[in-house]
């Protein structure tokens, strides 16, 4: 059975995938900077203080969080992941956007041949339900389906 859930468009776009689950939030460089760093192919969460994404990978899956964490550089590496086809498919926050986040999926929807698929505002109710694993299809208008 199917739940439906809307949420606000930062990023719009279609896309279906696995469900990565953070509960807490998500730092961006912690997470994402030793795979960029060591030339990786794909993201595998190096962040071992967060159990949601450590030692998983996160290219091209929809990554549920409520929002992300930690310094200022946190959007430049959102940026630097889509720019080397490495950055999750989906971001789908049960918060509002940070800024740090919503710095680096605007530049890097502006200025790379990447996007990542970005909708916030989706509740709390929303990261209660979703699980690791589960189907994900987002629609442009910010509705979020979990299977």
């Amino acid at each position: 059975m199917s739940k439906e859930f809307k949420g606000r468009p930062v990023i719009a776009g279609s896309i279906s995938g696995e469900a990565v689950v953070s509960e807490q939030g998500v730092n961006t460089l912690a997470t994402f900077q030793k795979s960029a760093l060591m030339h990786k192919k794909q993201v595998i969460g190096s962040d071992q203080n967060n159990p949601g994404v450590y030692n998983k990978l996160i290219s091209g899956k929809i990554l549920c969080l409520p929002q992300t964490i930690g310094s200022t550089t946190g959007g430049m590496v959102l940026y630097t992941v889509t720019a080397l086809n490495m950055a999750p498919g989906a971001m789908l926050f049960s918060e509002s956007i940070d800024s740090l986040a919503a710095a680096g999926v605007i530049l890097a929807d502006v200025w790379t041949n990447g996007t990542i698929v970005t909708v916030d505002r989706l509740g709390k109710e929303f990261l209660e339900y979703v699980k690791d694993g589960m189907k994900i299809t987002v629609k442009e208008d910010g509705t979020v389906i979990v299977d």
